[in-house]
C-alpha cells in the first residue's frame, strides 16, 4: 500500500467538511488512518486534522485499472478542493504554455474558493479568483486566467500538490450576515424576515461605502418590481447592474407605454397592439442614439435604466440569440460581455440575483465563493442549478420578485412610483 500524509484545518465538524473528506477517500477506492485530530471547542478555535491516505493497486472508484500511485494522486486531487493539503508541500511545478489558448495537459483548474499556491518556500494568494481558470505565474503573483486568454510562454501551475483551497466554512467561523438562512432552497421561509435582513445588509454596505451588484431579468419588470429597484439605485443601495437586453427593453416599454409584454401593468389587461410596444421602445432609443442620450435629451425621464444612467453606476446588458433590437448599449460580443461582467462584480460585497437563470448562472461562474449571494426567484430550480454549478454560497429566497422588491424598498424608506403586482411570467 502507498500512503501520503495530508493536513486539514478549519471548522471541519460544523461545516461537514470532515465527513466529506473521509467519504471522498473511501468512495475513490482509498483508505485512511487519522494520525491526529485536534477539535476546536468554541467558534474562535479551529480543528486540525492529520490523516494518512493509502491506496492499493486495482480497479478504482471510477472503474478504471490504475496503480496505487495513480489512484492516490486522483484522491489527492479530489481532496484539494475540500481544503486539504499535503504535510510536505512541494514547490509549484510551472510549465510554459506551448501556444495561445492551450495549457499543458496536467494544468490545475481552479475552483471559486480562495486559493493559495506554495512556491519558492511560501504560500502565495491567487489573484482574481474564479472557477474553471488556469493559474498563471507572472514573476510576482499567481492569477486566475481564462483558457482563451492564455498566451504562449505563460507559466502554468500543473498538478494540485502545491495547492491549498479555502472553502468558506473551513476558512472562517464568524457569523455571516445571512446566517439566518441556510443555503437550502425553500419556499417555507418567512419573506418578511428575508426582506428585513436583506435591508439591514444593504444599509450596512451603503453606510461603509461598499458595493452591491444586482443581476436582473425582465421578470423584475413583468411583476411590477422595476420602480422599486429603480428607487434602490436612486438611493445609492446599488453600485453595479448586470442583465440582458430584455430587462432594459421591457423597462423602457413600461416607461413609454405603461406595458410589459403588451400587458398594462396597472390593470393587467392586454393592450391592443401592445405586442409591438417593446419594438417601438427600442425604436425610440435608436432615434436618440442611446439610452444615455434619451436621458440627456429628456425623452426618458424615469424608470430603472433612467436611474442607472443618472447614478452613473457601471452596468452591462449581455446580448443573446433571442434579442429584439437589440438596444445600442447591449453588448453582443459574448467574450466582451463576460469581461465586463467580471469587471463589474470585482470587489462586490453582495450580489443579488433577481429572476434570471441565464445571467445568474453566468455571474455565479465568475464569482468567488466568499462573496455573499442572494438569489430571489419564484422557481426553486434556479438556486438549485446555481449550487450544482459550484455557486454553493447562493442563498435562495423562493417568492415573487416584484413583491420582494416592493417590500424591500418600503423597508428601506425608498419611495418607488406605484407599480402593479401583475403576474406575467418569464
Amino acid at each position: 500500500m502507498s500512503a501520503r500524509i495530508f493536513i486539514a484545518e478549519g471548522h471541519l465538524i460544523d461545516s461537514g467538511i470532515l465527513s466529506q473528506i473521509l467519504n471522498t477517500i473511501l468512495n475513490e477506492g482509498g483508505d485512511y488512518h487519522i494520525n491526529r485530530f485536534s477539535v476546536g471547542k468554541n467558534p474562535e478555535q479551529v480543528s486540525s486534522l492529520e490523516i494518512a491516505v493509502s491506496a492499493g493497486n486495482g480497479t478504482g472508484g471510477e472503474e478504471v485499472d490504475e496503480t496505487a500511485s495513480e489512484r492516490l494522486q486522483r484522491i489527492a486531487d479530489r481532496l484539494t478542493n475540500l481544503g486539504v493539503f499535503e504535510a510536505e508541500v512541494p514547490s509549484a511545478r510551472l510549465v510554459p504554455a506551448e501556444k495561445d489558448a492551450y495549457a499543458p495537459e496536467n494544468f490545475y483548474s481552479s475552483t471559486n474558493h480562495p486559493t493559495e499556491v506554495f512556491f519558492e518556500g511560501r504560500w502565495r494568494i491567487v489573484q482574481k479568483q474564479r472557477m474553471d481558470a488556469i493559474l498563471v505565474w507572472d514573476g510576482k503573483t499567481f492569477t486566475c486566467t481564462k483558457l482563451r486568454d492564455l498566451r504562449r510562454g505563460d507559466l502554468v501551475v500543473c498538478g494540485s500538490d502545491s495547492i491549498r483551497v479555502f472553502p468558506p466554512d473551513v476558512r472562517k467561523g464568524e457569523t455571516e450576515a445571512f446566517s439566518f438562512m441556510s443555503n437550502d432552497v425553500s419556499s417555507e421561509r418567512s419573506g418578511s424576515i428575508a426582506v428585513e435582513k436583506t435591508a439591514a445588509e444593504l444599509r450596512r454596505i451603503r453606510d461603509r461605502g461598499g458595493k452591491v451588484v444586482v443581476v436582473a431579468g425582465p421578470v423584475v419588470v413583468h411583476t411590477g418590481g422595476a420602480d422599486a429597484l429603480a428607487a434602490l439605485v436612486r438611493d445609492k443601495y446599488i453600485q453595479g447592474f448586470l442583465g440582458g437586453n430584455a430587462v432594459a427593453v421591457h423597462d423602457l416599454e413600461y416607461q413609454f407605454f405603461g406595458t410589459s409584454l403588451g400587458i398594462d401593468l396597472k390593470t393587467g389587461k392586454v393592450v391592443e397592439y401592445g405586442h409591438n410596444h417593446h419594438i417601438r421602445a427600442i425604436n425610440i432609443i435608436n432615434g436618440c442614439g442611446s439610452i444615455h442620450r434619451a436621458v440627456e435629451t429628456g425623452v426618458l425621464t424615469e424608470g430603472l435604466m433612467y436611474e442607472i444612467d443618472r447614478a452613473q453606476i457601471p452596468y452591462c446588458l449581455a446580448g443573446s440569440i433571442r434579442d429584439d433590437g437589440p438596444l445600442p448599449e447591449t453588448v453582443n460580443d459574448m467574450i466582451e460581455a463576460q469581461a465586463q461582467y467580471a469587471r463589474i462584480i470585482e470587489g462586490a460585497d453582495l450580489i443579488i440575483m433577481l429572476s434570471t437563470m441565464l445571467h445568474a448562472i453566468g455571474t455565479g461562474n465568475m464569482t468567488p465563493s466568499y462573496i455573499p449571494t442572494i438569489c430571489i426567484d419564484i422557481n426553486p430550480a434556479v438556486v438549485t442549478k446555481l449550487s450544482d454549478r459550484g455557486s454553493g454560497q447562493a442563498i435562495g429566497i423562493v417568492c415573487d420578485v416584484g413583491a420582494f422588491l416592493r417590500d424591500l424598498a418600503r423597508t428601506l424608506g425608498s419611495s418607488p412610483a406605484e407599480a402593479s403586482a401583475v403576474e406575467l411570467g418569464a
